[in-house]
């Protein structure tokens, strides 16, 4: 009887299930030129031309081709590239900066680092002809922003201010009042312990949010508009977030309770979320998730599960504080 083996050296990462977010990342290295080579660099007088305009084109050329050359590395849509050029008059040397971006499902940290790459090597092209002693070094990622890990600094490498300015806020809801309510019988029963609701009161405390109401309640009609309108009206929060009863139970009421309260609802919300959710699970049209306003407050209406809950939040933290500024504009102020 004859056997087979499958035998696999390797493996893509499949991220079929991950959502698209926009992603920036933004690599650097030094390549160090000896004194007359910087000379010629520096007064764009190298005998094959000006090396930036080159290089630029190199470091643009290099990021597009990274799936090409990493096997591992998936083609990605890139959406813009910027390669630019630092002259160190003191170590003789020139700093290349890359910076890709993507609306993608996985980062664009390896095109960075490939156009930073493409970029030096190229300058090294045409300035070996000048002086044949240089040194490429400290090829590194500086920054990344979207997906999972939101902003990330390499703490350990010199980042220019214009690097830094750019990125976005890790406090984006400084100043911001958000409650976080969870609906649930058997929650508040003591049979569950409460994890979508703690998850969101850790998540936005890393925003940089005052998170000034945190409360659990039963799957109760009335309760649950008593508790909304309560704190309302005792903590005049910028956003209400509540977690539970959004499913097609019976006991899921959530929805219905507050129906008559938002003014207006935003159908909108409810529409995006289960949109960007079925990335995740093919079942999000059960979900009646959704919201609207309730005095100034944007209350949002997520599931229970702490899966969702993650998920949902990573959708709409990115537009959070510019709805919130949004909704001032339109006159929804807070009380004096």
């Amino acid at each position: 009887m004859s056997t087979t083996e499958r035998v696999s050296n390797f493996s893509m990462i499949d991220v079929g299930g991950k959502r698209k977010t926009t992603r920036r990342a933004v690599a650097a290295g030094t390549i160090s030129l000896g004194p007359n080579a910087f000379a010629k660099v520096r007064d764009k007088s190298l005998p094959k031309g000006d090396c930036f305009p080159m290089a630029e084109i190199a470091g643009v050329g290099g990021a597009k081709r990274c799936a090409d050359l990493l096997p591992m590395c998936h083609p990605l849509p890139l959406d813009q590239l910027l390669v630019s050029f630092e002259l160190n008059h003191e170590t003789q040397s020139v700093r290349v900066f890359c910076e890709a971006v993507a609306h993608a499902k996985t980062g664009v940290e390896m095109e960075a680092l490939a156009g930073a790459n493409a970029a030096l090597l190229c300058i090294w092209d045409l300035c070996k002809g000048t002086d044949p002693v240089l040194r490429i070094s400290d090829l590194e990622l500086l920054t990344k922003t979207g997906g999972k890990s939101g902003v990330w600094i390499n703490t350990g490498a010199l980042i220019p201010g214009w690097i830094l300015d750019r990125l976005p806020s890790k406090t984006s809801l400084m100043n911001r009042k958000i409650a976080v309510l969870v609906m649930s019988d058997r929650v508040s029963e003591g049979t569950y312990e409460d994890e979508s609701g703690k998850y969101l009161v850790e998540a936005l405390a890393g925003e940089g949010a005052d998170v000034c109401a945190y409360q659990v309640i039963p799957d109760d009609y009335e309760l649950i508009q008593k508790t909304i309108m309560n704190v309302s009206e005792a903590h005049d929060p910028h956003i209400i977030l509540c977690s539970g009863g959004t499913g097609p139970g019976p006991r899921d009421v959530t929805p219905l309770a507050l129906a008559d309260y938002l003014n207006p609802e935003l159908p909108g919300l409810g529409e995006w979320l289960r949109s960007e959710s079925a990335v995740y699970t093919k079942t999000a049209w059960l979900s009646r998730m959704g919201g609207g306003l309730i005095g100034r407050a944007l209350v949002i209406t997520l599931p229970g599960s702490l899966q969702a809950v993650k998920e949902c939040f990573g959708i709409f933290i990115e537009g959070l504080p510019k709805a919130i500024m949004m909704i001032e504009k339109q006159g929804r102020k807070g009380r004096l």
